[in-house]
């Protein structure tokens, strides 16, 4: 005998999907109700630790399950049946609490939309590696790669779909045991929580099928790592507004304005996007992810890509066309890292930056003096330096609720101490643990 239990959750600092459970039959009553939280959790590290926190023992919240972010998935096995909602953490007078992850972004899309009239359309691309199983020698991108995986990839593409999630491609990456899923587009708040979806029911196929799986940024310092890659374009109304074809790069003055603030800040908020000690072991020349505030036309080492369009798709020139951001891993709450690009891209509007010229070179054979005298900056190579940037920076900082970037800064810092004195190959082990 089993009563259905659907689980209340949210992302948090640490990149985690945390929540309570209760009796599916009260979930209209939850919406209104919500359950109680506690303060202090914004701090439980990616490592169970809880970092130093201004909360202590002390405050109660309240977590409010979304109807809209909902997920029930039956995977017909005998099994529970995956159900779980993403919502947002409110004070008990219904205010959105400061360091709520989902409020957070909703705040930086009514910014954009305040700003510019525009909506946010968008898809997180999600790689990740299966840990219990050699790969075969010579699989990178191959129909055997696949093959090997095809009752997961299908079962996965079920449970997609299952939970409102338009499934698009599955692939046999280039790394060891690496594959690659990516999703159709949502509006706004939804590409975070799409993204977050995914990964946990990438997760629950894999305890269904007795598999373990990684997100971890990079397993091996040798080896390829896992990114994230988030591609972004806007509408106007139901309008495609990114392109314009008379355009600098073909992106609208607006689109244009964007992707300059979030390349001007993103040395500030790459502590946000990539937020863990190994993902700075990632972000290096030559690793097909980013090491410069760079924008790419078409280039898969630079921070910011304009990604190709096809002249035979019967999908519109305008509606294809997008950008995608790729100095990010999966250690970090998507939420938080939407926020910090749509923020640092609505400054750029604010400031009017003009459209970045698109690099067609390797930056890393240029000396630092040269880098500086066409306005590119080196990407912080440790999450300390990442960080300080990240706290130096009053504009940066300032997009955040009162509060934010200390409970942040303090929240990595004990994550660091539990790391400390440990040499690379362990705590690469321990990030594939965890994440």
């Amino acid at each position: 005998m089993r009563e259905e239990l659907v689980v209340a959750c949210c992302t948090d600092i640490a990149g985690k999907v945390r929540g309570k459970a209760f009796p599916a039959v009260q979930f209209e009553k939850r919406i209104r109700r919500g359950i109680g939280w506690t303060p202090t959790n914004v701090q439980i590290t990616c490592f169970d630790v809880i970092a130093d926190s201004p909360f202590g023992s002390l405050g109660d919240l309240v977590l409010l399950p979304d109807e809209a972010a909902r997920v029930r998935v039956d995977f017909e096995d005998g099994g529970p049946v995956e159900h779980f909602a993403l919502g947002n953490i409110r004070h008990t007078d219904g205010r959105p609490w400061e360091l709520c992850t989902r409020s957070i972004l909703d705040q930086a899309l009514e910014r954009l939309h305040r700003v510019t009239g525009l909506t946010l359309l968008g898809a997180f691309e999600q790689e990740f590696q299966f840990r219990d199983r050699a790969p075969a020698l010579g699989d990178a991108y191959s129909v055997a790669g696949f093959r090997a995986e095809r009752a997961f990839a299908e079962t996965t593409v079920a449970a997609l779909a299952a939970a409102g999630i338009q499934p698009d491609t599955f692939m046999r990456e280039y790394g060891a045991g690496q594959y690659e899923i990516t999703i159709g587009p949502a509006r706004g708040t939804r590409i975070a929580d799409n993204a977050a979806i995914l990964r946990e029911l990438l997760k629950a196929v894999a305890q269904r099928t007795d598999r373990k799986i990684t997100f971890t940024p990079i397993r091996d310092p040798a080896g390829v790592g896992n990114g994230v890659h988030i591609h972004l374009s806007f509408l106007d109304g139901e309008k495609p507004a990114t392109w314009d074809p008379a355009a600098k790069h073909e992106l609208t003055a607006t689109a244009g304005s964007f992707v300059a603030g979030v390349l001007k800040y993103l040395d500030a908020i790459v502590a946000i996007t990539a937020p863990s000690l190994v993902s700075y072991l990632r972000l290096t020349p030559h690793r097909w992810s980013a090491a410069f505030n760079n924008l790419g036309y078409r280039d898969r080492e630079a921070s910011v890509r304009i990604c190709p369009v096809s002249d035979i798709s019967d999908v519109a020139r305008a509606s294809q066309f997008n950008f995608e951001f790729r100095a990010a891993d999966a250690a970090a709450s998507p939420h938080l890292q939407l926020a910090a690009i749509v923020h640092a891209g609505v400054q750029g509007i604010e400031e009017g930056l003009g459209t970045p010229d698109a690099t067609t070179e390797d930056l890393s054979l240029l000396e630092p003096e040269a880098l500086a005298a066409r306005g590119y900056v080196r990407l912080p190579q440790s999450l300390p330096e990442a960080l300080e940037r990240f706290a130096s920076n009053p504009t940066v900082t300032g997009w955040f609720p009162d509060g934010f970037a200390d409970v942040y800064v303090k929240h990595k810092n004990g994550e660091m101490a539990f790391l400390k004195g440990k040499e690379t190959a362990e705590v690469c082990g321990l990030y594939e643990q965890v994440y």
